[in-house]
């Protein structure tokens, strides 16, 4: 009779966890079925759990540990331009397969599947708007498209953008995420590196004010060129700038570098970044820049002491 209700109680026991285990498996299910959903987001480097809606509401950085995920570039451009002012520039101009290259498929292919499946003709977006009621000339690079890839049609509508600042006396702001120069365009590529720095010469030749936003990130042929000639240099915490991988260098000095080498903390001890900016504090600080570089308006009573002190040249 006891061993009966042993068993009995035993099998109860067995059920009770089989339950709690199969209920387990039903939440797991849930829970990564909302993520997939996108109604929450895990963090990849500290791993908490946030509300999606929260995230961007913070701009996409971690509340927890402070972490930048990476944003595209309708994203950074809402985060940085007023309401209402954003004018994109060059949205016509598609790339082309001038070299007819091929690797494991045809770069045209690459393009049609790329713009097909992330809604860009290229990995850049520029155009004009307004920081805190301030005139500017922006330019937003996408990691989505090929890596942030610096294709002709990038080169191009940078170079653009930045003659038009030139032309219009705008300060030049370009959020720089890229993986280098794009192969599939060999040589046409690496000549936009040549082009865009010569804009930005004859723009600094005008006395006007340029700022690269270095995110993660910036290598290559983009860090090579214009995103280490601003006037000040900014960047977002903890990322990746350099030029060759951090993998290509060890091979090549039969070293191992050490853990910051190539982070944005690193380059601000050595002087190639000026600032470190948070992305929540980006937009008001961009402001407060190119406040402190607009032009000095005239006085009246200098225009005054002006004249008279011509006439009295001209009298003599």
């Amino acid at each position: 009779m006891a061993n009966n209700e042993e068993s009995r109680g035993l099998k109860s026991l067995l059920d009770w966890f089989a339950n709690r285990r199969k209920s387990g498996t039903i939440s797991l299910e849930r829970q990564e079925r909302e993520i997939a959903d996108g109604l929450w987001h895990k963090c990849s480097k500290c791993g908490v759990l946030a509300y999606t809606k929260d995230l961007k509401a913070n701009q996409m950085v971690c509340v927890e540990c402070g972490h930048h995920n990476r944003v595209d570039s309708d994203e950074r451009i809402r985060q940085l331009i007023d309401q209402n002012t954003w004018r994109p520039m060059d949205e016509h101009l598609r790339p082309t397969d001038p070299l007819q290259f091929r690797d494991r498929k045809p770069y045209s292919d690459r393009l049609r599947e790329m713009q097909e499946k992330i809604g860009l003709i290229d990995a850049v977006k520029t155009g004009l708007g307004q920081i805190n009621g301030l005139p500017v000339a922006l330019g937003v690079m996408d990691f989505r498209f090929m890596g942030g890839s610096m294709g002709s049609v990038v080169g191009e509508k940078l170079t653009r953008m930045i003659e038009q600042a030139t032309q219009g006396r705008y300060p030049v702001i370009i959020v720089c995420t890229s993986g280098g120069a794009r192969m599939q365009e060999g040589m046409l590529s690496l000549m936009q590196m040549a082009k865009i720095s010569a804009a930005l010469q004859r723009h600094r030749d005008a006395k006007l004010l340029y700022i690269p936003i270095l995110t993660h990130p910036t290598t290559g042929g983009v860090t090579a060129s214009f995103a280490m000639l601003g006037d000040i240099i900014l960047a977002e915490p903890k990322a990746t700038i350099g030029f060759a991988g951090r993998r290509v260098i060890e091979q090549t000095i039969r070293e191992k570098l050490p853990e910051e080498f190539q982070t944005a903390e690193d380059l601000l001890k050595h002087g190639f970044v000026d600032e470190i900016v948070p992305r929540t504090q980006l937009k008001n600080t961009l402001a407060q820049l190119i406040a402190l570089h607009q032009p000095v308006p005239t006085a009246p009573h200098m225009v005054l002491w002006e004249s008279m002190s011509l006439s009295s040249t001209v009298a003599e």
